[in-house]
Order: structure tokens, then sequence, then C-alpha cells
């Protein structure tokens, strides 16, 4: 049995997708997710955290949210494989899920599910393919095993510090994307972005002990491309809001705008010049205004690439 903490969209998601194969309990507070897809006999609701006694624990919450779960339960979670299936920086640790688990349970095997994938297509059964990244390669190679479906292909890594920071990062710069398709800047403009967006995750994530391999492959780049050019994404709706200068739905849960904020913190402990990051920071939290970014972006000194 897989035991799956957190019923929004992603945790339903992978519930109906791993419940066509094997037995899920799927823990939430307020029922499952409204996706458009009728969950098997295989999966078993519950409310009572206390029922999820499976070894391997899928952690679909949101990342804000993640230190307070392991808080509450991380007597109860410890000595299992906790997969962390969301991508950000905590607030106020600046710690990544694996290393928020780490702390919380130090007899758990921490590991982190993440890359391109949008539920609904999860859901459906649509290929799909992510990252699974855990410092112990036999405990990964097992857990790849134990969460591969048919549609659902999954490779791994021992690089958590990669993966981690490429589905952390790249939220940040799916914002600022939003913000330049959203202001009518043009398609020639968010390329651009995109590009040099990359560029700032690399120099963080190398910075911390990344591989550049992991920030090639799905959870990095792959995870880009699909959050930038596509408004099934939360986090490129909500720049465009900003870009566009509209409202946005403050119960959405977008990752990137807690992200940014940390990671403009992390960039200046370790000296690292992430000026999209810190741009799509100060326009989110109101301190400047749409024409001044663009302006400080693009008045930024000539370089070499």
């Amino acid at each position: 049995m897989i035991g799956i903490l957190g019923a929004g969209a992603f945790g339903t998601a992978l519930a109906v997708t791993l419940g066509r194969e094997q037995p899920v309990m799927l823990w939430g507070r307020r029922g499952v997710a409204g996706l458009d897809v009728a969950l098997s006999e295989q999966v078993r609701l519950t409310a009572d955290l206390a029922e999820v006694e499976a070894e391997t624990v899928l952690l679909a919450v949101p990342m804000q949210a993640l230190g307070g779960l392991l808080g509450a339960n991380g007597g109860r979670l410890d000595g299992r494989a906790l997969v962390a299936c969301c991508k950000g920086v905590d607030l106020a640790t600046g710690l990544g899920p694996t290393a928020l688990i780490a702390a919380a349970c130090p007899a758990a095997t921490p590991a982190i599910l993440t890359g391109p994938s949008f539920a609904a297509d999860i859901a459906r059964g649509l290929p799909t393919a992510l990252t699974l990244a855990c410092t112990d390669d036999a405990a990964g190679e097992a857990l790849q095993r134990r969460l591969s479906t048919a549609a659902l292909r999954l490779y791994r890594t021992t690089d958590t510090v990669g993966a981690e920071l490429g589905g952390a990062l790249k939220n940040v710069i799916a914002i600022a994307a939003g913000v330049v398709i959203g202001a009518g800047l043009g398609h020639s403009a968010r390329a651009a972005l995109m590009t040099r967006g990359y560029a700032e995750m690399q120099r963080l994530a190398l910075a911390l002990g990344a591989r550049p391999e992991t920030l090639a492959g799905l959870s990095g780049l792959g995870d880009l491309v699909l959050t930038c050019t596509s408004d099934q994404s939360r986090n490129f709706r909500f720049g465009q809001a900003l870009g566009a200068g509209a409202g946005f739905d403050a119960h959405v849960t977008v990752e990137g705008r807690a992200t940014a904020t940390a990671v403009v913190r992390l960039a200046a402990a370790h000296g690292i010049d992430m000026p999209i990051t810190a741009m799509v920071d100060a326009l989110a939290g109101g301190r400047v205004t749409l024409p001044q970014a663009i302006q400080s972006l693009l008045s930024r000194p000539l370089k070499q690439e």
C-alpha cells in the first residue's frame, strides 16, 4: 500500500494513477480536489492520519505547509520512506523538502518526486515522466519500481539538491514568464526571459552543490519549459495577472511567490546574482511597479552570454 498525505489536485491525481495498480490510502482534511476523474476501489479516503500505515508515504501538501505537517506528525511518520511532492523553499528555515523531512524524521528515508507534470494529465493517465531523487540509490531504486506505472515513468537520481532547486526555481521563472505575456511583451521576450531565468537557476543550484545534468533534466529544464508556456500552471497564471494588472484568486496556491522571497534571501547569503528572481519578489510584494521592474531588467549592463 502507498500512503498519500494531501488530497489537493496533485495528491488526488497521484492517488488516481497509483490506485489503478495498487492499494492507496489518501489522507485529506476536506475531501479530494475537484478533478474530473473517478477514484478506483483501491483508493481509500481518510481524514485520520493515524490510519495511514503505509511504509511509503507521499507528502503532497504545499511547500509552505510541509514543515507544519512534519512538525506535528514527525514521530508518527519517522522510519518510513517519505517522498515530498511539493516544489519550493521553506520560508521559515530556507530548507528544501528533503532537508525538512530529515530534520523532523531522522530515521526516515527522504526523497522527492518532481518534474514537468500537471495534475489533470496524471489523473487522466496521459504519459508523464518525472524525476525521483533520493540520496540512497538503493532506496531510490526500490521507490522507482514501487511508484512507476504504465503511464507514469520515473527517472531516478541521487542529486536531491538539484532536483529540489530545479522544481523550486522554475516556479519563480514561470511567474516572470507570465508577467511578460500578461504585459503584452511578446513571445520573443518570453523566450529570452526563460533562457536568462535558466541561467539564474543554474547559478544558485550549482553553488549549492547540484549537478549540471540534473538542472538540464526533467526536474529543471523540462519543468521550466512546461510551466512557462502553459496557462495550466498556477505560477504562470499568477504572473499573467501581475503583468496585466488584474486580480488573482487569493485561495489558489502559488508556490513560486513564497519561493521567490526565500530564494532572494538564499542568493544574498551566497553572493549569487538573481535579478529575475529579485524582480518577481519585489513585484509580487508590491514594492515596485511593472514599468519599474521591466526597466530594471532592460537597463542591466551588457555582457557576454
